[in-house]
């Protein structure tokens, strides 16, 4: 146990972690760090001072700002830590993962046989990967929906543990998607014709437990010729009936749309975010900046076909037309970022060849090679996602209020995303969790 009084200087070392985790569920915490980033700012913050304990942040100042005697430890008058070396930052958000799949197998025929297990199993696949996620840094996941009930179960549960030191990243899940019988979207979706309305269809997704509503308004990329063959799923006045649905329950909605005519359906219907945007145009960013519209990429899936393509057997051609599609989609996504686009961060995590947790690490390298600022792609999976998305819980920032959810490294994470696959330790709700950099992808 490490007295009150006691200034603890971290410097690599993991027990001296365990012990301020130890100490913030009996008491505030001080620490010192080299630098600071909120989530929300352009700059971290040098020689910053934070306060919290094992449930908030309770004061986040630079270092001519000692944070004020009654948010500390009675008689505390120095940091608990010192750590110089170290940046802090929010653990991330990533905002479209399927949790029920299994994301790392790249093999069909056994993607195949996973979708025919049980409900049960496929529970039970998810609940091992949760752990994993935190030492990823991964502290929050928008499930992107399942048929089969397994992000509802683990959105209860996220919910059912707050209060108390607990290795469960906050889920929240729409359950089923909403799709039409015979299109795109069998594996995890419902379909609307279940139901005599989209009023009624979204109210049964809410009576289910559904956080938001995930809609399903096109098809997917046909890679063999590299352009989205089938007409939209859903159009304009169908997505917008939806909408209007879902916001008199309080819910937000985020729909699968690749195609123009697909995304077009999905901005004029209104929704809250366009999930992946594959041939997306300069007109429809445009207006998706003017009406408050987010936009979540997803470079991941198509970029692991591109590197995976050997062993999906590929011929040369079909990788041209996938390296054709990725490079005028990091165009697009610069393009979105100057005119202003809400940008946010997922990698689409249980895609064949992405997996959980370590497919977002890879998913921020991806904006940042396609040009975004490697501070903007920061905000994009802390403080830019926490704000659009208005999760029920404080995540996504370091502020006062905020939940105590942190990564610490000694690798710069401002100089380069691709740091943040490196050594850290995530401080959570009042537990400390060891990432270090070699995490193995097998079961995520």
């Amino acid at each position: 146990m490490v007295e009150s009084n006691q200034t603890v200087i971290v410097d690599g070392d993991n027990d001296a972690f365990e012990k301020l985790a130890e100490l913030s569920r009996l008491r505030p915490v001080w620490v010192q760090v080299g630098q600071l980033f909120d989530g929300v700012h352009h700059l971290p913050t040098p020689s910053a001072h934070l306060v919290f304990d094992s449930h908030r942040i309770l004061f986040v100042g630079i270092q001519e700002d000692q944070p004020p005697p009654e948010l500390l430890a009675d008689g505390a008058a120095h940091p608990d830590a010192v750590l110089p070396k170290y940046s802090v930052l929010p653990c991330l958000i990533e905002a479209h993962a399927h949790m029920f799949l299994d994301g790392a197998p790249i093999d069909l025929a056994q993607r195949e046989q996973y979708l025919k297990e049980t409900s049960q199993w496929m529970l039970d696949r998810a609940r091992a990967r949760r752990p994993v996620l935190l030492q990823c840094g991964v502290g929050t996941v928008r499930d992107a929906g399942d048929k089969h009930g397994v992000g509802l179960m683990l959105a209860k549960e996220a919910k059912a543990s707050l209060g108390r030191p607990s290795r469960l990243p906050w889920i929240d899940s729409p359950g089923s998607a909403i799709y039409h019988r015979g299109r795109y979207g069998r594996f995890m979706a419902e379909p609307i014709e279940d139901h005599a309305s989209a009023a009624s269809c979204v109210t049964s997704r809410v009576a289910d437990g559904a956080d938001r509503i995930k809609l399903l308004v096109s098809g997917i990329i046909n890679f063999k010729v590299g352009r989205v063959t089938v007409p939209p799923q859903m159009g304009t006045d169908e997505v917008a009936q939806i909408v209007q649905a879902a916001r008199k329950h309080g819910r937000q909605t985020f729909a699968h749309a690749s195609g123009s005519p697909g995304i077009e359906n999905a901005i004029e219907g209104g929704v809250t975010s366009v999930e992946h945007g594959y041939f997306i145009t300069h007109n429809q960013l445009s207006r998706m900046r003017d009406r408050g519209i987010g936009w979540v990429p997803t470079f991941a899936p198509v970029q692991a076909q591109i590197d995976r393509a050997g062993e999906l057997g590929w011929k040369s051609h079909i990788v041209d037309h996938l390296q054709r599609i990725v490079d005028k989609h990091r165009q697009m996504l610069l393009l979105g970022h100057h005119m202003g686009v809400t940008i946010l961060a997922g990698s689409d995590a249980g895609s064949c060849g992405v997996p959980h947790g370590l497919g977002l690490l890879s998913e921020l390298v991806h904006l940042e090679q396609a040009g975004m600022p490697t501070i903007e792609v920061l905000k994009s999976a802390t403080g830019v996602s926490s704000r659009l998305l208005g999760f029920s819980e404080p995540v996504g920032r370091i502020a006062p209020g905020s939940r105590t959810r942190l990564i610490f490294t000694r690798y710069n994470p401002f100089e380069t995303v691709a740091n943040l696959q490196k050594d850290k330790t995530v401080f959570f709700d009042g537990l400390s969790v060891r990432g270090n950099g070699e995490i193995l992808s097998e079961g995520m």
